[in-house]
């Protein structure tokens, strides 16, 4: 249906253009339109204006596949319009030349090199203003999509922090960790006051990092550190995880809390005891992936799964990267593997969300 309508619009605008110039020149006759030079004009403005549109777009939808956010930059726009201006205009003399001179569509008192010079000239700024306006159409499009991208993420960032906050303030956890905090103080102080630490230190990461979507590896690994050794000091060391991590983490870049929030989807869907404890593995594939798996022990009674916390990573990585978040369930094993964006190529968006 957007086909049609764009193939209508182009019309309309082909048409308005040529009666347009046509009447502005045309002489005093009642015929105008219906000689066969005038049928002529008419076939081949309509043919080289469409032709030239269609390639222009061709070239722009390219530009656009090529780009991680499905954009392109102001010097390929250019490099897009000289493209097409490139390719309109030998064709529209090749076409004048032919009509002129080898089937006569010309007065016989006007010299057929003045005439073919005027056609030629007059395709050149129509056709170049049709290319111009269809630029700016696109570059317009382009700008309000980024904006909604950018709208999308700084609320998608938003919602991914607001639920990690939330899940570490929250009178549960709060509950938990006093009473947990409570024990220690008599069983074990220097536990208890590494334990204190830890805490105060995943605080303060989420604090420091609320307005960064992009963080570098080992700064989240070294969060995620403390949260599991929170988690496996509540939990009677139920927990085991283990990092293989074979690059240099700091050069390298992953979505702000998402490993913390992989680990906790598998603490949501699992048991876990002392005796049957949930594994969970970080290892990286070559330079390009990290890779978070767990053993499966789903509970008994499964917690309804909303599915938001494995989109919205996967939607914070589409603005970064083509490669997917791949997600896989097999072998007794739930699987997620994380691209690794290298920190030298890309630069960290920085978004409100207060």
């Amino acid at each position: 249906m957007q086909r049609i309508k764009t193939l209508v619009f182009r019309f309309l605008v082909v048409n308005v253009v040529f009666f347009s110039v046509k009447l502005t020149i045309a002489k005093d006759d009642e015929d105008w339109f219906f000689n066969p030079t005038s049928l002529f004009y008419y076939s081949t403005a309509f043919f080289m204006i469409m032709f030239t549109w269609e390639v222009n777009d061709w070239f722009i939808r390219k530009a656009q596949q090529r780009s991680i956010h499905g954009s392109m930059k102001m010097s390929e726009a250019w490099i897009i319009l000289l493209k097409s201006i490139s390719i309109m205009l030998p064709m529209a003399g090749l076409i004048y030349y032919v009509g002129l001179f080898h089937f006569g569509f010309c007065d016989d008192n006007v010299d057929p090199w003045l005439q073919w010079r005027t056609d030629f000239l007059r395709a050149f700024l129509i056709g170049s203003t049709v290319l111009v306006f269809n630029m700016m159409y696109h570059i317009s499009k382009q700008k309000q999509h980024i904006e909604q991208r950018l709208a999308q993420l700084s609320q998608e960032v938003t919602q991914s922090k607001y639920d990690s906050l939330k899940s570490q303030i929250s009178p549960h956890f709060l509950f938990n960790s006093l009473n947990i905090l409570t024990s220690l103080m008599y069983q074990d102080r220097d536990l208890a006051s590494d334990f204190v630490s830890r805490l105060a230190s995943c605080y303060r990461y989420i604090l420091d990092n609320r307005d960064q979507d992009l963080i570098s590896l080992d700064k989240e690994i070294a969060f995620l550190d403390s949260f599991m050794f929170m988690m496996r000091v509540r939990h009677n060391d139920a927990l085991d995880i283990t990092l293989e991590i074979d690059v240099d983490t700091s050069q390298y870049m992953i979505p702000t809390l998402s490993l913390q929030m992989l680990v906790e989807n598998a603490l949501k869907h699992n048991k876990y005891s002392p005796e049957e404890k949930l594994h969970i593995l970080l290892y990286t594939k070559g330079s390009q992936r990290l890779v978070v798996r767990n053993n499966l022990q789903e509970r008994i009674k499964k917690e309804p799964s909303t599915g938001v916390g494995l989109t919205n990573i996967q939607n914070r990585y589409k603005f970064y990267t083509r490669q997917e978040v791949i997600i896989e369930q097999r072998d007794g094993n739930f699987t997620v593997e994380l691209p690794l964006l290298k920190a030298s190529a890309i630069e960290p968006v920085k978004l409100s969300v207060s």
